[in-house]
Parts: structure tokens; sequence; C-alpha cells
């Protein structure tokens, strides 16, 4: 074999040694930051209609507790997408690990500071000296009714506290046994709550409805390595969330959440209650606005709320490394 043949042979085997790591991810695990189908309604369209396959994507959904949880699974490489709130993720960023928001998968925020009907407080305000339950210690509910509660002037631990909860029965059993006063409620948990018999009344001010909720995330490193995979994997949300919105399409998908959990759709009506007000938060805020788009002015209220109110050290150097749209063209192009 000739000098040059050698160098060929060589050279063959070494593309052929690197090709699989270039190859993009396809097997995707996600990773949400708790079990509702219904929170996630164009995730199962997606799947259930095929947009995901469409895009040569097979999908694993794995549900964990708390967007600390899902940021620890990126991190560690165990998940590849997740969906943590923008406080978590900042608080993750501060600590060093570069995760990025690529998807705005609730333009509106899905959550809301509740009191039961019956309650005296008519503000946040009101709710000095109160405790206010919470699902749990580090979701993102608490960054989001902290920076309420500091932009009044009330501090934690002094003028009221927070109780983690839970959800569902749980948080039932605490109001039944007035160890709250008051719910930093998902849609959802305000939902279960005022269906087991306990009427809630939202007293959220008008300017934190405009914070955006929960949203896909991925490591710097899985956004670099895998464009193609998430230009499919947005494409196919999109097209899962404007089927999902036509009303034309109600039946199939309720059909597509009761086969992502069967248990919580076991009550039809609650579940197309619950359908409907996560639905009004998917869409975005500006009519003018593509689907998974963050508005850079919500991101800033975000930050500064965290800065405000202690939950970020310090104010973050470069903003605009939590989150991109560099996308989200190409997701909607064509829908």
């Amino acid at each position: 074999m000739s000098a040059f043949q050698r160098f060929s042979a060589a050279l063959v085997l070494a593309m052929a040694s690197v090709a699989p790591a270039l190859a993009e991810v396809t097997d995707l695990t996600l990773v949400v930051p708790n079990p509702s189908a219904i929170n996630n309604y164009p995730l199962h369209v997606a799947v259930g209609e095929g947009y995901f396959a469409d895009e040569g994507l097979n999908v694993r959904v794995e549900a964990v507790n708390g967007s600390a949880s899902v940021l620890q699974l990126l991190a560690s490489g165990q998940g590849h997408i997740g969906q943590p709130g923008p406080g978590p993720l900042m608080a993750a960023r501060a600590r060093g690990e570069d995760m990025v928001m690529i998807y705005n998968h609730f333009a509106r925020s899905v959550f809301g500071l509740v009191v039961p009907e019956d309650s005296p407080a008519q503000t946040p305000a009101d709710l000095k000296g109160v405790v206010i339950g919470v699902g749990t210690a580090d979701g993102a509910e608490v960054a989001f009714t902290r920076g309420i509660m500091t932009d009044l002037g009330l501090v934690e631990g002094q003028d009221y506290e927070f109780l983690a909860i839970g959800d569902g029965g749980t948080a039932v059993a605490a109001f039944l046994n007035n160890e709250v006063g008051a719910y930093a409620a998902a849609v959802a948990d305000a939902a279960i709550i005022s269906a087991r018999g306990i009427p809630l009344r939202e007293i959220t001010p008008e300017p934190y409805l405009e914070y955006f909720g929960n949203g896909w995330a991925v490591s710097r490193a899985f956004l670099t390595a895998n464009p193609t995979t998430l230009e499919g994997f947005g494409r196919a949300l999109v097209r899962g969330t404007q089927f999902g919105l036509d009303p034309a399409n109600r039946a199939a998908v309720l059909r597509h959440v009761a086969t992502g959990n069967p248990q919580e759709s076991e009550d039809q009506v609650f579940a197309g209650a619950l359908l409907d007000a996560i639905q009004s938060r998917t869409i975005p805020v500006s009519a003018d606005s593509p689907h998974g788009y963050f508005p850079p002015a919500a991101w800033q209220l975000w930050h500064d709320s965290l800065v405000g109110s202690g939950d970020l050290a310090e104010p973050v150097a470069d903003l605009t490394a939590a989150y991109t749209n560099q996308f989200v063209e190409q997701w909607n192009a064509g829908q």
C-alpha cells in the first residue's frame, strides 16, 4: 500500500470515528415540573398527531417535582429539554449553569395569588401577617409571589411566610385546617382546589399577569450541538398549539391529554375547564407575537423583580444570554 493509500484509509477511519459524535440527538427526554398533561397540551397533541414523528423525533416525557429538579436533570445530562420557570432558570445561571430558555410555552402568567372567596383580603397588601401556601418551596410560584410582596414593601419572614403545602388534596387540607390564608397557585392548582369545595378569588395585581410562565429550556451545549433538532421540536410544538386552540379540534385534544395522563382526565368536566384555563395562558400577549417568542421587556420585568426580592443576589451581567428567539421564525414559518 502506498503512502497516499495509507493516508486516505486513515482519513476515512478518522471521519467515521467522529461522525457519530456530530449526529444530533433525536431520541429526546423531555422533563416537565409536574405530571399534568393538560398543562402541556401542545406537547401531547404534537405526540398524538404525529408532529414530532414528522420531524424525525422520538420524545419521552418525564415528570419531576418543580423547576429546580428540571434544571438539575438538564445540568446532569439526564434530560435534554426541560420546562422550568424563568426565576429558577436565572438562579441556576447565577450558580454558573449555562441554561437557556428557547420556547415561551406560557406566554401569560400561569400563577395567581388567590384567597378563599370569603376572605377579607382584597389585595396582596391585606396579606400582612398571613401564611401563604405554595406548591413547593423552590417552585416558580415562590419567586412570582415574593416579587409582588417585595414591591409592596412586605418582607418574607417578618410580614408574611411561605409554607409548602403541595397541590390538590394536601392544599385543600391546608385551607380547611387554617394552615394558610392564601395560596400562590398555578392555574391547575386553583382549579383543583375550587373543584374540591373551596371557591377561590384571585387578587393578583394586573401588571403581574403579564409575566410569562414556564418555558422550554436547554443547556448551552445542547443548544449549540442540536440546532436542527430544536428547530423540529419547536415546529412540532407550534403545530400542536395551533391545533389545540382550534375549537373544532377540542375532542381530539382532550383525547390526547387523556392519553398523556389518564387520571387527570377522569372527570371530563374538570378536564375541559382546566384546558380552557391553560389555553388562555398559551396565547401570546401581543396579537402579532409568534408562538414561542420571548418579549425582552418581560424578561427585564422578571429580572428586576428577582433582584429586588433578593432571589438574585446581584443583577445579571447579560440578561439576553438567558433566552433566545433564534428559532422563532423557523418554527412559525408557513403556519
